[in-house]
């Protein structure tokens, strides 16, 4: 499944992933924004995978934010606009 977000004011959140069993498998986070560190964004992935098909942006976005280390820093993204794109890839919707 392939989801996308254009945060106001911000960059293309793009997420790709597979449903296994009712839960986010394969989760892999991409567009033109930027993390720093880079490893930020395996830690993204990571929270993001074995959550219920049916979880909430709420739940979604606080699950990135608690993954992320205080030293993180996000450029034109944030874990409410990676939450949207999970649940755009969910529900099959594309960028607006």
């Amino acid at each position: 499944m392939h989801g996308e977000y254009k945060m106001p004011g911000g960059k293309l959140v793009v997420i790709d992933l597979a449903v296994r069993d009712g839960r986010l498998a394969g989760v892999q986070l991409s567009g033109d924004f930027f993390l720093e560190p880079d490893s930020a964004l395996g830690a993204i992935n990571r929270a993001l995978e074995g959550h219920s098909e049916h979880a909430d942006e709420a739940a979604l976005a606080a699950s990135v934010r608690n993954a992320l280390a205080t030293d993180v820093m996000m450029y034109g993204i944030s874990p409410e606009a990676i939450a949207a794109a999970v649940r755009r890839a969910l529900h099959g919707e594309s960028a607006a």
